[in-house]
Order: C-alpha cells, then structure tokens, then sequence
C-alpha cells in the first residue's frame, strides 16, 4: 500500500502534465522559507528576484510560488517530504504553465462573466469559480470587485480539472489590468487629441443604421466615460468601446469603428486617462466585440 501522501500524488501527476506545483499548509498559504532564505536578501540567492519560479540554491520549498517546480526529484526530496505530509492542498503556477486564471469570489462576479467573457474551463471553488484560459499574463488583485487574475508571479490552489474547453486568452481579461490615472493635473491632463476624429456617414458607408441611431449610442457612451472623473474612466471606455462595436456585427461594413474609437479615446483623455491607456484599452474593447461576433 503507498504511503505517498494524496497532495503529493496530485502535484506528481500536475507536475508529469507540464503544470508547476507546491504544496500548500493550513490556510491555504505557503510554507515559510527556511533560515537561509528568510534574510533579506536572501542569502540562497533567491528564485531570481522572484520573477521565475523553479530552483535556487536552497533546495527547500521557500519563495510562495516560486518555489513552484515540475521537477519530480525535487518534490519527492527529503526536505519536502516533512512539508508534504503537513500539507493539505496542492498549489499550481499558471503562468509557469502558460495559463491564465479569473478567479470569481461571490455569485456576482460569476454573473458579469457569463455575461461578459468567452466560455472556457471553469472550476468550482468553495464561494465562486475559477475560468481557466491558455495564454499568460501579468496577474492582478482586485481587478473589479470579486475578481483576481493570477497567472504570472501568482499560484492558484489546485481544485480539480474542472469541465469545459479551455479557450485562448482574450483581450477582455487583459484589458482589465489596464491601470490609469484618473486624476487630471493642474490646468492640465495627461495628454490631449486636439483633432479630435469624429464619426461621420462619409467613413460608415457600409454602415445598416441611421446616422441619428450611430449618433444617440455614442453621445450616450461619452458621457458614461466623461462622468469618470474619479476613477475607473480606462475600464468604461474599453466597456464602451465593446459594447458601440458590438451594435454593428450585423453590418456588410465598413462602420467608422475608428472613428467611433477615437471619441471614446478623446472623452477619457478629457478626465485625465494618459492616452496610451486609453487607446489601448479602447483597442481591445473593439477587438473584443469582434471576437464574440466570430
């Protein structure tokens, strides 16, 4: 009969799979570094600087998810076996293994992405779900209430394998690590359109709607993003910028899709979004809205 711990079988099996694995003590948190990698800086030379996992110089289960390995003679090693045997969860290093996680705490955050993000591999967890998707990413807290995204420099708890086809990563998750800066300086903002584009008939001749439906929809969004004065004016215009897109799947084209882009980008300069961020989150939210209409 083995007396391989179940933890440690799970993560063999994770780690055979090309998944990076460590384990994981009451509370679902890491095991403490030892003596040698306590200091700071460490005096074990670290896993480097703590932007890749794998191995160091100490040969313990230190450094959270960079301790994370896919190497089995370091995880059936004697100095992770004591740690095995207290563990009582198995973590995994998505984006060691070129994945992505969204994970959604509460029912809410499962509702907005049903509504808003493609289907993929979903996992139940104990108060909402994890959505698994292929492609990596810088990972982020807190990106909107009740939503994480752990990838890179982040481990995620093992819970199973999960049901459904894992789909590519889309520009929607990322899109939500935009960070801005909401807060206009003094007399001035953080960059300025001043020729500005504007959606005409002239740019939309393969457009199926009026010019005063086009018109009604985009006055309607600009003022959504210009009401951002505090915070959060990037993700209303990416949101914006989706949803405006998304009313013209329909059409034989072209739309003025740049056009309607470039006012979305004027009106959240106008609130202080540095325009790089802007643009870029005002790409993806168009990009989305074709992906979800292919």
């Amino acid at each position: 009969m083995s007396t391989t711990p179940e933890v440690l079988r799970a993560a063999l099996a994770l780690a055979a799979a090309g998944v990076p694995v460590m384990p994981l003590r009451a509370g679902k948190v890491p095991f403490g570094n030892c003596r040698t990698c306590a200091g700071t800086p460490p005096r074990c030379g670290g896993r480097p600087v703590m932007k890749s996992a794998g191995p160091c110089q100490c040969p313990a289960p230190c450094h959270a998810w960079a301790a994370a390995t896919t190497e089995p003679h370091v995880l059936t090693s004697p100095l992770w076996a004591s740690v095995w045997r207290e563990a009582v969860a198995v973590a995994y290093h998505p984006g060691g293994a070129g994945l992505t996680v969204v994970d959604l705490d509460n029912a809410a955050a499962v509702a907005w992405a049903r509504e808003t993000l493609p289907a993929t591999r979903t996992v139940p967890t104990t108060r909402g779900e994890h959505w698994i998707y292929r492609g990596a990413m810088p990972s982020s807290n807190a990106v909107r209430p009740g939503v994480d995204i752990k990838s890179l420099m982040q481990y995620a708890r093992w819970l199973g394998p999960g049901t459904g086809r894992m789909a590519v990563l889309p520009a929607a998750v990322r899109a939500l690590t935009v960070k801005e800066d909401t807060t206009p300086g003094r007399g001035e903002v953080a960059s300025s359109l001043p020729d500005r584009a504007t959606w005409s008939r002239e740019v939309a001749t393969g457009c199926r709607h009026t010019e005063r439906y086009v018109r009604t929809g985009l006055e309607r969004g600009l003022a959504l993003v210009r009401a951002r004065t505090e915070s959060g004016a990037g993700s209303q215009a990416f949101g914006v910028a989706r949803f405006l897109a998304a009313q013209h799947a329909a059409c034989p084209g072209p739309c003025g899709l740049a056009a309607i882009g470039e006012e979305v980008v004027a009106a959240a300069v106008l609130v202080g979004v540095p325009e790089s961020y802007a643009r870029r989150a005002v790409a993806n939210g168009l990009e989305t809205a074709v992906e979800r209409a292919a």
